[in-house]
This record gives structure tokens, C-alpha cells and sequence, in this order.
């Protein structure tokens, strides 16, 4: 998605960042053309954490992007902490944007005596006086329901379409995999906007590290295979995907996810699979260092004008779902 913003005027708008998320803020007040707003978070000796808020912000509407990625705890605790702030120093209407919802994959109960954390977090950002919260791909659907006020579903799909379209004289015959069962719509979306095949595997995750991938439905043999998810965290499923549909004859691979989590052994797992490109975007920090063995096969895509736009929407009381119209469906 690109482009500057169009309609209306952002008057007494503030957009602040986490630590984890100040590229991405940047980018973000650049489509809204406006700067970004001055704010400092210190820790103490003991792991406290301060926030301070440098500027007035007495009835201006405060939007907070900040991922609560690793470490998931001290980012989630920086969100809360900085509502209270600009609550406290009567900011007219505090929204939160998490770009990467952390605990989003903790959205049921799948065995008995575990807890719905997704759940408990949307209570603590309600209970910290946010009046509304922005997040870009959630793991699933429904954890908008978790919250008890307003709640916007971001879908990154427009910002990948387009890269897609792009590239896409040179990707020769296509067929859209979708790695598991709950990502399929997302799949036959994009094979509907960029023209392909679409074919699903079946698998079964043995831990939160492995998975074991069964059957292939569809035909993948002489094709590139494109693959999306929602997030790359140890990389089990795609790699482990990638191998399966090379040894079914696919001529290439090509693997999407919106959160590049990169976890464990998840480097290592690229680098070693057919993976030839990985086409992520930039919800979540890269760690250079981390990354450095696979970078030349990462393409990172910017969602600040996405989510610029949809807060701008926001502040001027715009639709945000107009946004989507016409585009792949987000994951159900």
C-alpha cells in the first residue's frame, strides 16, 4: 500500500512508540505527515519501567504503536504503563496499536487447568483506560471479541498483493499452499487477486516447536509454490512445508508471514529448507545479527502507510474496513 493520505485534516493528533517500534511509528507519522511525538522510557535498576511524556497532550487524541513481541512482557508492560500516562495527563482518547498482539496463539482452552491469556491481556488494556486498540493480523479472528471496546483487525494482504503484483510476470505457474486448515481462506484469497492453483496441507503439531505435515490436497508438481501465514515463529511449520511440497515436484518455494517472530531454531530451519525467498514485514523487528544467515533471502515490507492510514481514518471518524474492499480475506 502506498501513498499519502487522503481526506481530512489531522488536527490534534499524537502518535508515540515503544521502544521496539520507533522505525515503524516513523514511518506511520510520515504518511500522516506529522511528527513524531516525544516520549522516553528508562527502567530501573530493579526492571521497573518509567515512562515520561515530553509534550502536552491535555485533549489530543494519543494513538501508542508498540508490537509486544520479545520480550513480551516488558513491551506488554510499556503499553499499559504508557495509557496510564497519557491518561492521567488527560489526553482526550488513548488507542493502542499492536502491530504483533502478543498471546494471541493462548485464544481457548485446548486441555483441561490452562489459561486464555489472550483473553487476560485484552483485560488488562481495558483496564488500563484504553479507548480503543488497533492490531494487524491477529492469530485468530476472534480475539477482537476479547475486548470490551472498540477493536480493529488490520489485514496486511493489500501491502503483500502489491508486492506480489509486482513480481508477479516472473513467477511463472502458481499454486497457493496454505501451510494448515485455518489459513486456507487467506490462501484461496490470494489466489483469486494474483491467479494460481491452490492446494492445502494437513498437519499435526506434535509441540509449540514441531510439527508433522500429512497430506498434500492439490497439485503442486512444476510450479512455484507461494506460501502465507500469519507469523514465522520457530519456523517448524514452513520449513517442514517447503520440504513437503518440493518432494511432490514444486519447482520453487516461496514463503509470506506477516510476523517475522524468528524464534529458536527458526534461522537455522530456513536456512537448511528450499526456501528461496521469505517476504515478511516489518510488525516485528529484524535482529540483524540474528538474521544475518538468511538475510538476502528476506524481503521486509513497510505497513506504515497501512496503518497510518487507518489511523488517520480513526482520528477523523472514517470507515477503516473501506480499506480492505476488494481484498483477500483475513484468516479465520
Amino acid at each position: 500500500m502506498s501513498g499519502k493520505r487522503t481526506g481530512g485534516e489531522p488536527g490534534e493528533l499524537k502518535i508515540f512508540a515503544g521502544r521496539n517500534s520507533v522505525e515503524l511509528a516513523e514511518s506511520i507519522t510520515r504518511h500522516i505527515g506529522i511528527p513524531l511525538a516525544k516520549a522516553r522510557t528508562s527502567m530501573f535498576p530493579d526492571g521497573e519501567l518509567l515512562v515520561r511524556v515530553d509534550e502536552d497532550v491535555r485533549g489530543r487524541d494519543c494513538f501508542v504503536i508498540a508490537s509486544t513481541c520479545r520480550p513480551v512482557n516488558d513491551n506488554l508492560m510499556e503499553l499499559l504503563i504508557f495509557c496510564d500516562c497519557l491518561r492521567r495527563a488527560s489526553a482526550n482518547r488513548v488507542a493502542i496499536v499492536t502491530p504483533y498482539f502478543g498471546y494471541g496463539r493462548q485464544d481457548r482452552k485446548a486441555e483441561g487447568r490452562v489459561p486464555i491469556t489472550a483473553k487476560l491481556v485484552a483485560n488488562m488494556i481495558t483496564s488500563a483506560s484504553a479507548d480503543r486498540v488497533l492490531a494487524v493480523d491477529l492469530h485468530a479472528a476472534q480475539i477482537q471479541g476479547f475486548f470490551d471496546l472498540p477493536m480493529d483487525h488490520l489485514s496486511a494482504t493489500p501491502v503483500f498483493l502489491e508486492h506480489f503484483r509486482s513480481i508477479r510476470e516472473g513467477m511463472g505457474e502458481l499454486c497457493f499452499v496454505s501451510p494448515d486448515v485455518g489459513n486456507v481462506k487467506v490462501a484461496e484469497g490470494l489466489a483469486n487477486a494474483l491467479g494460481g492453483d491452490l492446494a492445502i496441507i494437513n498437519k499435526r503439531r506434535l509441540s509449540g516447536s514441531t510439527v508433522k505435515t500429512g497430506h498434500l490436497i492439490g497439485d503442486v508438481k512444476g510450479k512455484t509454490v507461494l506460501m502465507f501465514d500469519d507469523m514465522v515463529s520457530t519456523a517448524g511449520t514452513i520449513s517442514e512445508a517447503a520440504k513437503f511440497v518440493m518432494d511432490r515436484g514444486a519447482s520453487d518455494v516461496i514463503a509470506a508471514a506477516t510476523h517475522p517472530l524468528f524464534v529458536g531454531e527458526a534461522v537455522e530451519r530456513i536456512r537448511s529448507s528450499p526456501i528461496s525467498k521469505l517476504v515478511v514485514s516489518n510488525t516485528v523487528p529484524l535482529d540483524e545479527q540474528t538474521v544475518a544467515p538468511i538475510r538476502d533471502r528476506i524481503t521486509v515490507l513497510d505497513l506504515g502507510d497501512l496503518i497510518g492510514e487507518a489511523i488517520h481514518r480513526i482520528h477523523c471518524n472514517q470507515s477503516v474496513s473501506a480499506l480492505f474492499d476488494g481484498e483477500a480475506g483475513l484468516k479465520r
